[in-house]
C-alpha cells in the first residue's frame, strides 16, 4: 500500500454498514475467568473506522440524560464507555449490584467483560447499549424504555428473578457464601460440597416434605391449631354456594371465603355482609364442585408474622390499595398514575406490585358507590380492595418492634411443631402491640414458603434481615459453607492418590473429589466423566457427600471455558503460563501459593514468603504435599 493510499477498514463482524461500533465472540463464563474475577459474558469490541465515531464526551452527554451522575465523566476510549453503560445498564434500573466491568486491549479491538447474573439479559443489555449508541450517533430517536422493559421482564422469568430469591443471593454473596444455580434440578445451591443446602425461594432441602404438604392442607391446619388451643376463626370446607351459604347462616354474617388449595390471597374475599356478596366471593375462590373456605371474618388488620428456624424475626401489617382523589381524575386514572410510581415497578427490588385490576377489585369500588370512571372528591380515599394481597398490590407495613411478647411466643409456638425453616403466620387482630390473649386475635393461615422480601423492603418502616436470618440457620463464624478447594493448574493421578492418602489418614471418614484431564475421583476410586469438564467440577460441589476438592485448570480450560467455583484455599501452579497464574488471583485471604518457575519454588502462606530452589534429587510433588499436610493439620 502506497504511502497516500487510505488504510482499509478492518473486515466486520456483526456491524451494519452505518454501524459504528462491531461486536463479536460473545463468550459467557460462569464463574471467574481470565478476564473478570467473577461471573462474566466476555465480548470483542472494535471500530468500524466508517463512518467515524462521535467524541466520547458526546455519547456521555447524551446518556447522562438517564444516568445523571455520569455527567462530566470521562473515558480513555470508546471500548470505556461501552463498558461503563452495559454496568449501568445492567441494573436494569432497579437496583441490581452488578459493578463490574474491565477492558482488556487486543491491538484493533478490545476485549470487554462484564459482570453477570443472567446470562439471557445480559446479552440483551450488551445488544441495547450497542443500538443506543448507535442511534446517537446518528442522530435518531431510541426507545431505551421499551427496551428496559424488556429486559425488566427477561429478568423477571430468569431463576434470579424472583424478589425473595434475588433478596437472599444479595445476603448470600455480601456473607461471602457461594451461590451455583442448578438448573437440571431448577434449585439454588448455597455452599459447596457436604456444607451446602438446596432451596427454592425459602424452601430448603433441610425442610421436611410432609410438614410442608401439611400446611396446604388449611382445613386441617386450622384444626390442628384449634386442638394445641391456639385462636382461630370458626368455619368449615364447603363444594357448593349452598353450602356456603349454610355455614354462613350458621356462624354468622360477616364472613371470608377462600379456596381450601389457594396462596398469595389470590380468590380470598373478606367482609362478606350477604348471600349477594356470597355468591360472587364463592365464584371467585373456585365455584361449584370446587373445595372453599367459610370462615368468621374478623374485625382489624392483616399481619404476617414470621419465623426463621422457629424464632420469630419479623412482623408485618398489608393493607389493601387505595388511592386518593383529586377532584379531576377518574378512579381508573388514579390506578394508572399510583401504578406508574417508581415504588410499583413490579421488580425484584420493589417494595410494591401493581395494583391490578380485576373483578374483585370493580366490585369493591362499586360498593363504595364508584366506578372506574367515577372522579372522587379532592382528599377521598377509595379502597380497591378488601383483601390486604401484595401481589395485587397491597401495601407493607414494618411493625416488628411494636409486636407484643405474647404475639411473639405464639408465633414461635406454631413454628416449633413444624420442621421448615421458614414459616410465615398469618393473622387478623386490632392491633399486634395488644396481647392475643385479650381477644380479637386470630390465625388465618400459615404458609410453608412465605416471601421475605416484604420484610427486607417494606413499603413503610424499616426493613428486617431476614435474608440474613435464613442463612444463618446453617451458615457462621464456626460453620462455613465452603470445603477446602485445592487448585492446580496440572494434575495427575498418581499425585491425587497421594493427597488423598494423605487426607484419609487425618481424617479417614471424608470423602476427598478430584477433576483433573485425566478423570474424575471420589478418594482413590474413578468416576463416571463427563465431556463438559467443568460440569465435573460441578458435580461435586453438587454432591453433599465431599469434603474436600481438587481440582486442575490448564490454560486450555480457564481461556475457553473459566473455573467453577470461586475462590481456592490453596494454589499450585507448576512452572505456569501467564493464563494459568490466575489461578493465584482467586486465592482466598489466608490461602497457601506455591509456584514452580524453573527450579524455584515460592511459598505464600498466611502474609509470609518462602524462596528456595528445588534440590534436582528433590521432586515439586514432595513440596506441595509437605503444604498440604500442614492445611490438613489445620482442619478440624
Amino acid at each position: 500500500m502506497h504511502d497516500d493510499q487510505e488504510e482499509a477498514p478492518p473486515r466486520r463482524l456483526n456491524a451494519r454498514d452505518t454501524d459504528v461500533f462491531d461486536l463479536g465472540d460473545l463468550t459467557f463464563y460462569p464463574g471467574p475467568g481470565p478476564y473478570l474475577d467473577r461471573r462474566a459474558l466476555v465480548f470483542d469490541l472494535a471500530l468500524t473506522g466508517r463512518p467515524e465515531p462521535l467524541p466520547v464526551a458526546r455519547y456521555v452527554e447524551a446518556v447522562a440524560v438517564v444516568y445523571p451522575h455520569l455527567t462530566g465523566a470521562t473515558f480513555p476510549d470508546h471500548a470505556h464507555l461501552f463498558a461503563a453503560l452495559c454496568s449501568e445498564v445492567s441494573k436494569l434500573d432497579i437496583g441490581l449490584e452488578l459493578h463490574r466491568w474491565r477492558i482488556h486491549p487486543r491491538g484493533r479491538f478490545a476485549r470487554v467483560a462484564t459482570q453477570t447474573l443472567d446470562r439471557r439479559t445480559q446479552h440483551q443489555v450488551i445488544y441495547l447499549v450497542w443500538d443506543w449508541l448507535e442511534a446517537i450517533t446518528l442522530g435518531e430517536p431510541f426507545d431505551r424504555a421499551g427496551r428496559m422493559a424488556k429486559l425488566q421482564e427477561s429478568f423477571n422469568r430468569s431463576p434470579y428473578g424472583g424478589p425473595t430469591t434475588y433478596a437472599i443471593l444479595r445476603a448470600a454473596e455480601r456473607r461471602g457464601i457461594p451461590t451455583v444455580w442448578l438448573r437440571d434440578e431448577g434449585l439454588m445451591q448455597y455452599g459447596y460440597g457436604r456444607r451446602q443446602v438446596r432451596g427454592v425461594s425459602t424452601t430448603f432441602s433441610t425442610d421436611s416434605q410432609l410438614d410442608s404438604g401439611f400446611t396446604t392442607r388449611k382445613d386441617d391446619c386450622k384444626a390442628f391449631l384449634d386442638r394445641l388451643g391456639l385462636p382461630v376463626p370458626k368455619g368449615e370446607v364447603v363444594t357448593s354456594l349452598a353450602g356456603a351459604l349454610e355455614v354462613a347462616r350458621e356462624i354468622g354474617w360477616p364472613v371470608a371465603v377462600k379456596p381450601l388449595a389457594g396462596h398469595k390471597g389470590i380468590g380470598v374475599t373478606a367482609g362478606v355482609r350477604d348471600a349477594t356478596e356470597l355468591a360472587g366471593a364463592f365464584a371467585r375462590a373456585g365455584g361449584e364442585g370446587e373445595a372453599v373456605i367459610v370462615e368468621t371474618s374478623l374485625a382489624g388488620s392483616d399481619f404476617r408474622l414470621l419465623c426463621v428456624n422457629g424464632r420469630f424475626v419479623a412482623a408485618l401489617e398489608r393493607r389493601p390499595p387505595w388511592v386518593e382523589g383529586d377532584g379531576a381524575s377518574t378512579v381508573e386514572q388514579l390506578i394508572e398514575r399510583e401504578n406508574a410510581t417508581p415504588a410499583r415497578a413490579d421488580s425484584p427490588t420493589s417494595p410494591m406490585g401493581k395494583i391490578i385490576t380485576d373483578e374483585a377489585m370493580i366490585a369493591c369500588i362499586e360498593q363504595q358507590g364508584y366506578t372506574r370512571q367515577s372522579i372522587p372528591a379532592a382528599g377521598a380515599v377509595v379502597r380497591l380492595r378488601k383483601v390486604a394481597n401484595l401481589s395485587a398490590g397491597g401495601v407493607s407495613i414494618d411493625v416488628t418492634p411494636s409486636v407484643h411478647v405474647d404475639n411473639q411466643i405464639l408465633a414461635q409456638e406454631v413454628a416449633r411443631h413444624f420442621r421448615l425453616t421458614c414459616l410465615g403466620i398469618d393473622v387478623i387482630a386490632p392491633d399486634l402491640a395488644r396481647s392475643w390473649k385479650e381477644g380479637g386475635l386470630g390465625i388465618i393461615e400459615i404458609n410453608a414458603a412465605p416471601g421475605v422480601f416484604m420484610h427486607v423492603h417494606p413499603a413503610q418502616g424499616e426493613g428486617v434481615d431476614v435474608p440474613g436470618a435464613i442463612l444463618d440457620t446453617w451458615f457462621g463464624p464456626n460453620r462455613p459453607a465452603r470445603i477446602p478447594i485445592l487448585a492446580f493448574n496440572t494434575l495427575e493421578p498418581e499425585a491425587i492418590k497421594e493427597i488423598v492418602d494423605l487426607v484419609l489418614s487425618r481424617f479417614p471418614h471424608w470423602n476427598i473429589g478430584a477433576v483433573c484431564p485425566a478423570g474424575v475421583f471420589i478418594n482413590r476410586s474413578a468416576r463416571p466423566m463427563h465431556r463438559d469438564y467443568l460440569a465435573n467440577v460441578e458435580n461435586l460441589l453438587r454432591d453433599p457427600g465431599i469434603d474436600l476438592l481438587l481440582v486442575a485448570y490448564d490454560g486450555d480450560t480457564l481461556e475457553l471455558d473459566g473455573m467453577a467455583h470461586q475462590g481456592h484455599d490453596m494454589v499450585v501452579l507448576d512452572k505456569p503460563t501467564p493464563i494459568e497464574s490466575i489461578l493465584a488471583r482467586d486465592l482466598r485471604p489466608g490461602g497457601t501459593l506455591i509456584q514452580l518457575t524453573g527450579q524455584d519454588v515460592l511459598i505464600r502462606r498466611q502474609g509470609l514468603v518462602e524462596e528456595f530452589t528445588l534440590d534436582p534429587e528433590d521432586r515439586f510433588g514432595r513440596v506441595f504435599l509437605r503444604e498440604v499436610a500442614l492445611i490438613v493439620g489445620g482442619m478440624g
